[in-house]
């Protein structure tokens, strides 16, 4: 869908995401607002806020993401690597060692499972990024 977008208006992307900040920030906002207890619990029971849900990440996240990509540099990337690093730790931290249910609409056991999830991921971003200091890809090119 990324793709035909980008086909489809090359202007509005050229001239609005020209360096691929602005698409990035708002990917940005918009995956750190969906991972707030508050919007995940809202997303379940207010049907408008379970629409802007389906309609913000495909076409509030995905699409400027893929058109920011790659047009940022090699360390623009790797800032957004340590900043979802640095938030999936935080975010497993929170769900997990929390002494209370932080979603009204999930079961104490969602909240650890999606905190190990996060714990995970956090820790696929970070081999990933040691990978990326150790291993030249231009080498397999």
């Amino acid at each position: 869908m990324g793709k035909l977008f980008q086909q489809r208006f090359p202007l509005f992307f050229k001239k609005w995401n020209s360096n691929g900040i602005p698409g990035i920030t708002l990917f940005l906002i918009i995956i750190i607002y969906w991972t707030i207890p508050r919007t995940m619990d809202e997303a379940l029971t207010v049907q408008s806020v379970e629409a802007f849900k389906f309609l913000s990440l495909p076409f509030l996240a995905g699409i400027p993401l893929r058109d920011s990509w790659s047009k940022l540099s090699s360390l623009g990337r790797n800032m957004v690597i340590v900043i979802f690093m640095i938030k999936y730790f935080g975010m497993g931290a929170l769900y997990i060692w929390w002494p209370s249910q932080l979603c009204n609409n999930y079961l104490l056991i969602d909240q650890l499972t999606l905190g190990w999830g996060f714990i995970t991921t956090a820790l696929c971003l970070l081999f990933y990024f040691i990978y990326l200091f150790m291993i030249d890809p231009s080498d397999y090119e």
